[in-house]
């Protein structure tokens, strides 16, 4: 029976580490959030962000727009926030309404001010290897829940299932960081089962409900379960945890693994930013 990694209690465990830091300052860091349009979910994910900032004593501010809002009427509060100097980060809610283009605001945001790690200039820092970027939430708590399971990344076989910017990419990029050796799988990996059996360390990140079972589980793998879908019976992730647990020496719960690490790595991100912008500009 594998070890559950209890994702509740680790992000617990950043937040209190997050509150202590942000006591030793003489001003708390300020996160903002920005929401386009009316989406319900969006307004949840943000809300438990400001929620987890009044926790550990981040200054939160949220903006909201209208769905019809244009793409410079986004770029304009976007480059409003950049030059706020009382705005430590930003994040920009997705999904945005249709007629935005989540890139180009991604890449108007300023690197230092960028705590959801999506900048070119972040991006680019992290697959250089350079500790100075910010590197997206969800792939940092990862990171996290694989050091606190005692998980020797040095010299491992990693298998990340997934390639999307904001998961898949960076974590690749972190655990080469640590000394893995990476397989990156997407929809056009051949033998996909084959591939991820081989793995000490299999990752699953690609919004697919159950798509890894048993038989594709090495004996004695980490598996951390990043994927979430919502059903009849509630959230399910990318694996199968009933057959799998059986098989792994460790494994993520959904929910209760990789999701309530997301907000506490944003937090984490906010003083990480708070500290780049008191250095020299790069």
């Amino acid at each position: 029976m594998a070890q559950i990694i209890d994702g509740k209690a680790i992000a617990a465990r950043v937040r209190a580490e997050v509150k202590a830091d942000v006591e030793r300052l003489s001003a708390p860091p300020a996160l903002a959030t920005v929401i386009v349009g009316d989406d319900p979910a969006s307004k949840v994910y943000v809300g438990g962000k400001h929620r987890a900032c009044e926790e550990v004593g981040v200054r939160s501010i949220g903006h909201e727009l209208p769905a019809e809002a244009t793409q410079d009427d986004v770029l304009a509060l976007v480059d409003e926030l950049n030059r706020d100097a009382g705005v430590t980060g930003f994040i920009v809610q997705v999904p945005l309404p249709e007629q935005i283009d989540a890139g180009a605001v991604a890449t108007a945001i300023d690197p230092l001010k960028d705590v959801d790690g999506l900048t070119p200039t972040n991006a680019g820092l992290l697959v250089q290897g350079r500790e100075e970027a910010l590197v997206p939430a969800t792939p940092l708590g990862v990171m996290r829940l694989l050091r606190e399971s005692g998980v020797e990344l040095e010299g491992a076989e990693a298998v990340v299932v997934g390639r999307s910017d904001l998961v898949g990419r960076p974590l690749v990029s972190l655990l080469l960081r640590e000394n893995a050796t990476v397989t990156t799988c997407h929809s056009r990996t051949r033998g996909l089962g084959a591939v991820c059996r081989r793995a000490e360390v299999l990752i699953a990140a690609v919004g697919r409900p159950l798509l890894i079972g048993a038989d594709m589980v090495r004996d004695g793998a980490t598996v951390i379960d990043v994927g979430t879908t919502r059903t009849e019976d509630g959230l399910v992730g990318d694996v199968d945890f009933e057959q799998v647990k059986e098989k792994a020496r460790a494994i993520t719960p959904v929910p209760g693994g990789v999701g309530p690490m997301t907000i506490a790595m944003l937090l984490r991100n906010t003083l990480t930013a708070h500290g780049l912008q008191a250095a020299p500009r790069r």
